[in-house]
């Protein structure tokens, strides 16, 4: 029996539940039903607590506060799906609390980081539902609130058994458990969680209520084969890592759930947090965390997939027709039009929502990609897939705010790729490249540098205005400057419709000459709002 929790301790605990989660996984797959009947919740939280164990395990720290809050930390880097978020938010608060409290950490530093765990599991997503993991992590920090004198034993098996005793009530919490006939699974993997540590502590586990599988699992419908869509919920679930700052981060919370459900944002660091939504439009889900910050390790898994297992890939996935999909760019300027089409996509040249739905029709395609390849015909583009959607079509918009971007994308889409995994990669590759225009000023206007007037030359790198001149050839000069100031391997200048004459030859020997290592290609763009735009990777 141990009476203090230290930094062995926790090691222990944190093998122990890979192991018994590893065992129990699937159990627990078997009862999920709810938010999605995906059979992956047992592996989420086996996957998550791995990621934690795997990063404890290379840490040398050697306190019981610090080997927590490492714990807590790889959980987060490694959280897979909204189980695996909501267990690395109560890993977090018993760190807080172990933090808070230096020394010992008995059962009432445990008891009161799991109640802090609770709050902040709670705080995670954006719309908690009573009957799931956050009803179990509830009740089992009530049970221990307040826990001055208990001993760790004492506070770990009160919370196991308050744990298991609500987990056999969020049936009657939840109308999807009760109408399948099983208790919640990622309660019933914190309970699992939970027994492995008081084993830890007292050397036995905590008898609990044994689980009843379904006799039978529904049958996930595939949201894009059928019209009527009530009571499924969305086809895809994200995830990614941000760079991005708290006040950028709530705002993305908002975004996220206007566009689907289960969204689940925690910090993973400085500044880095990880993100996770259930969404239709892939590419909408990635826009959102492109305009709060920079995404990263992007991944997704669509749920028809899931359910259908192997047999659904084969004939969804690698191997699916090519001629079933298309991509669709929005690209006015004859050579712009010359440059996509000669990747095989389809180009339109207007940017009314009509004409992005003509063009979507036109290519024939099931599964489409649409790059609206400037910020203002974002909105465009969503609206239009939006309209085909209705007509049972599968779009994605990929969130390319420059042509350049654009052709980013288009460099590494793969028709031959299981849809949802091409447009990751074409997301990745697009918020990879850095992007600058040059620009007229119309009108007078305070910029970030300074008053412009009618007439002069605006320099902008991702869309900030950054230098204010009378020179085109100067101020594209200035932009290239910047750019190969933080490395650039790869440059792509696009001469507009309005641009001098031999200015991209001009730009291609100023780059020439500041970075013989990087590779510049000029075009003829013929955009007519921009005389240059050039691109960096």
């Amino acid at each position: 029996m141990l009476d203090v929790l230290d930094s062995a301790a926790v090691r222990h605990w944190s093998r122990a539940a890979v192991e018994v989660l590893r065992a129990h996984r699937g159990e627990i797959d078997a009862l999920n039903v709810f938010p999605v009947p995906d059979s992956d919740t047992g592996s989420n939280l086996l996957v998550t607590m791995l990621a934690a164990a795997d990063s404890l395990a290379v840490s040398p720290c050697d306190d019981v506060a610090g080997a927590l809050a490492e714990l807590a930390a790889g959980a987060a880097l490694g959280a897979v799906g909204n189980s695996g978020f909501i267990v690395s938010q109560l890993l977090r608060g018993l760190a807080e609390s172990a933090a808070a409290e230096p020394g010992e950490c008995g059962g009432r530093t445990v008891a009161a980081g799991l109640g802090s765990g609770a709050v902040l599991a709670r705080a995670a997503v954006v719309t908690p539902v009573e009957g799931t993991i956050l009803s179990v992590a509830q009740a089992a920090a009530d049970a221990v609130a307040g826990s001055e004198r208990a001993s760790l034993g004492d506070v770990v098996t009160t919370a196991v058994r308050a744990a298991d005793a609500a987990l056999q009530r969020t049936p009657d919490q939840l109308a999807e458990l009760h109408d399948a006939g099983v208790v919640d699974a990622g309660g019933r993997g914190l309970v699992v969680l939970l027994n492995a540590l008081a084993r830890t502590v007292t050397g036995a586990s905590v008898p609990t209520t044994p689980v009843h599988r379904p006799a039978h699992r529904p049958a996930l419908v595939d949201p894009h084969e059928h019209e009527d869509r009530s009571g499924f919920g969305f086809g895809f679930e994200v995830q990614y890592l941000l760079e991005s700052t708290e006040p950028q981060v709530r705002r993305l919370s908002h975004r996220l759930a206007d566009l689907g459900d289960s969204v689940a944002i925690v910090p993973a660091g400085l500044d880095v947090w990880k993100v996770h939504v259930h969404v239709d439009d892939v590419g909408a889900a990635i826009e959102v965390g492109v305009e709060a910050g920079r995404p990263h390790r992007i991944a997704v898994v669509r749920f028809a997939d899931e359910s259908r297992g192997a047999g659904h890939d084969h004939d969804h996935g690698d191997e699916r027709d090519a001629a079933a999909s298309a991509v669709v760019a929005v690209a006015p300027g004859t050579g712009l039009a010359h440059l996509f089409e000669a990747e095989g996509v389809h180009v339109v040249d207007g940017d009314e929502v009509d004409d992005v739905v003509e063009a979507i029709i036109a290519s024939g395609a099931r599964d489409l990609v649409l790059l609206p390849n400037a910020s203002r015909v974002t909105g465009v583009a969503e609206a239009a897939a939006r309209q085909v959607r209705a007509r049972g079509l599968r779009v994605s918009v990929v969130p390319t705010r420059s042509p350049v971007q654009g052709l980013a994308a288009i460099a590494v889409h793969d028709p031959t790729r299981r849809f949802d995994d091409d447009v990751v990669a074409m997301a990745e590759a697009a918020a990879a490249t850095r992007f600058a225009q040059v620009t007229i000023a119309r009108d007078e206007a305070l910029t970030a540098v300074g008053i412009c007037q009618p007439g002069d030359v605006l320099g902008l790198i991702d869309g900030e205005v950054v230098a204010v001149g009378r020179g085109m050839l100067a101020v594209a000069f200035t932009l290239v400057d910047r750019l190969l100031a933080v490395g650039a391997e790869l440059m792509t200048v696009l001469v507009g419709a309005d641009a001098p004459p031999r200015i991209g030859e001009l730009v291609e020997a100023h780059v020439r000459g500041r970075a013989p290592l990087t590779d510049v290609s000029v075009y003829q763009g013929g955009q007519p709002d921009h005389p240059v735009i050039i691109g960096v990777e």
